[in-house]
């Protein structure tokens, strides 16, 4: 579904992305890991439109996107979580969803798409009315999610959804990402520091560091790397 292939980007004189080449096949999740400053969410941005390459390819279901607007990378099938959620905290969830379909028309695949996104999230539909404010953190990552949904993604690019949340509030988010990747074929780009559970979910990772990947292969094969264990997974 996604080729990215010699990846540089640059912010003025720093270099960010040094080279990546990654693929993203079609209903998997894949996860970029590593430490802060490796390069994965200027991955995810330059991919989703918002920070533009210095050189190299990003292909998406066979059409190059890397000179395609961020508005128009949405309506191709693209829809990005951010790191830290974004969410309108003035509006309520429901204005908050319903911002998620902006590029849509179709009315009744709008309301079975919001239907759909309190089934996973039913905190969501009891709180629909209430400003996103007032939400919890883990609330409010859930919130950030169903808006993504809501553009009907084939793509879902997650930045970060474990931070700043209680472990428990972790566990429960990342059981629900993993139940719409099979029951939804969603496909699913996952940039996480919590390298245990992103190998729990993932069906294959990249490691990064210092913008380059280091390290690739399926979820299983990185969990029992010693490299991966003694840098990442702590044992």
């Amino acid at each position: 579904m996604l080729n990215v292939s010699d990846l540089h980007v640059a912010y003025g004189p720093v270099l960010a992305v040094r080279g990546i080449s990654l693929t993203v096949p079609k209903g998997q999740i894949v996860a970029l890991l590593g430490a802060n400053g490796a390069g994965k969410s200027s991955t995810l941005r330059t991919i989703s439109g918002l920070q533009r390459p210095t050189h190299g390819t990003i292909e998406f279901e066979g059409r190059r996107i890397d000179n395609i607007p961020a508005e128009r990378i949405v309506q191709m099938g693209i829809s990005q979580v951010p790191e830290g959620r974004q969410i309108f905290t003035d509006l309520t969830v429901m204005e908050n969803l319903r911002l998620g379909a902006y590029t849509r028309r179709d009315g009744a695949g709008i309301k079975r798409d919001l239907d759909r996104t309190f089934t996973y999230f039913p905190v969501l539909g009891e709180r629909r009315g209430q400003t996103a404010a007032l939400l919890s953190g883990g609330e409010q990552q859930m919130l950030a999610i169903g808006r993504a949904l809501m553009a009907k993604p084939s793509l879902l690019l997650l930045d970060e959804p474990s931070l700043g949340l209680a472990p428990m509030l972790v566990r429960e988010i990342f059981r629900i990402v993993k139940a719409i990747n099979e029951e939804e074929g969603l496909t699913i780009l996952l940039v996480e520091q919590n390298a245990n559970l992103a190998l729990e979910i993932a069906n294959e990772a990249y490691v990064l560091e210092t913008g380059q990947v280091v390290l690739e292969g399926s979820a299983e094969e990185l969990r029992g790397n010693e490299a991966v264990r003694r840098s990442y997974l702590g044992y």
